[in-house]
């Protein structure tokens, strides 16, 4: 299928958290200007409005569904399941409502994907993804679930109830065990970013459509935030994709706050390790832009999401179509 537009290259991102960020009182239907002038969020220069996406040329992105759990940096965090999944109903419901007002279009099947990527004007579409899987109450949720419209689900970010995670080492439990074989009977994709190796290999047996929309290599940034290559193979031998995430501490190693903003040649990086395993077909991006972070741990060169397509000129210009879009485009076709 030829993803090619003429106004520009397709971009599609694999990871962006919009309503989160809407429920941290980021009016992200302001211009971007406006936004900082009066962003609530302290600390963290916003990059992420509707009009930066269309100023873009974004087509289309995973967008989260993404429950803070309490934390000592985040005490309003959830506790438990019905925390957890009323943070997540909140922002089903914010997705409807930026719907309703032409801002996005949500879609949930390769076929809306295709005719979506068809139509140049369309308002940016959006594909729900679930990050951490404590919203799902038990296997017996997830037709709910389903029903909204989420396509893909990470089950952990830290710890879950499901899963091991980021920084928090473990397998799948029990339940996530259930949770992961009934997604594979549901044909709800699995996002293996933020799993721990043990529940990421526990994952890998259970589940036969395995992506991952923001993780970088830790062939290059120690740590089981990211990918091994041995992950970032048995991703590629399910058919899947790897978005390559902008946090200057995941691009660049030893990088710390404050430190000058990692350069575009480590994002490049990044991508031609990835490349050199399971080839430039499988490598795209997941900007994960405003996903806990701004403009300060952004890559040098990009200050606001309209840089996003320059962003990967460091590339072959053969390859820059791939990642920026097509490689996304050619899986959300294939298998939503």
């Amino acid at each position: 299928m030829d993803f090619s537009v003429t106004t520009g290259p397709l971009l599609i991102d694999g990871h962006l958290d919009l309503a989160f960020n809407a429920g941290l009182g980021r009016e992200l239907t302001l211009p971007l200007a406006a936004l900082r002038r009066t962003d609530p969020v302290a600390g963290e220069t916003a990059t992420v409005t509707f009009s930066e996406l269309r100023a873009a040329g974004l087509r289309v992105c995973f967008g989260t569904l993404f429950a803070l759990p309490r934390t000592a940096q985040s005490p309003d965090g959830y506790t438990d399941h019905a925390g957890a999944r009323q943070q997540a109903l909140r922002q089903l419901e914010q997705y409807q409502r930026w719907e309703g007002g032409g801002h996005l279009r949500l879609l949930r099947t390769g076929e809306e994907v295709a005719a979506h990527l068809a139509s140049e004007e369309a308002a940016p579409g959006v594909v729900l993804l679930m990050e951490g899987a404590d919203p799902v109450r038990d296997v017996e949720d997830l037709a709910f679930w389903a029903a909204a419209g989420v396509r893909v689900i990470g089950p952990a970010w830290g710890r879950t109830r499901y899963a091991g995670g980021t920084e928090a080492p473990g397998p799948l439990t029990a339940a996530g065990r259930e949770l992961v074989g009934a997604m594979a009977d549901l044909g709800l994709a699995l996002d293996a970013s933020h799993l721990d190796d043990a529940s990421f290999w526990d994952a890998a047996e259970l589940h036969p459509r395995m992506i991952a929309t923001h993780a970088n290599s830790r062939a290059l940034i120690a740590g089981n935030r990211h990918l091994t290559d041995d992950m970032a193979r048995a991703i590629a031998d399910k058919d899947g994709v790897i978005g390559l995430v902008y946090h200057s501490k995941f691009l660049q190693a030893d990088w710390q706050d404050g430190d000058p903003r990692a350069p575009l040649s480590s994002l490049a990086a990044h991508a031609a390790h990835y490349a050199g395993l399971i080839g430039w077909n499988r490598v795209a991006l997941g900007t994960d832009l405003d996903g806990g972070f701004g403009q300060e741990k952004c890559p040098a060169g990009v200050d606001a999401y309209r840089d996003v397509p320059a962003s990967v000129d460091a590339l072959p210009a053969e390859l820059r179509a791939g990642v920026l879009g097509e490689n996304w485009a050619r899986w959300m076709t294939r298998y939503l």
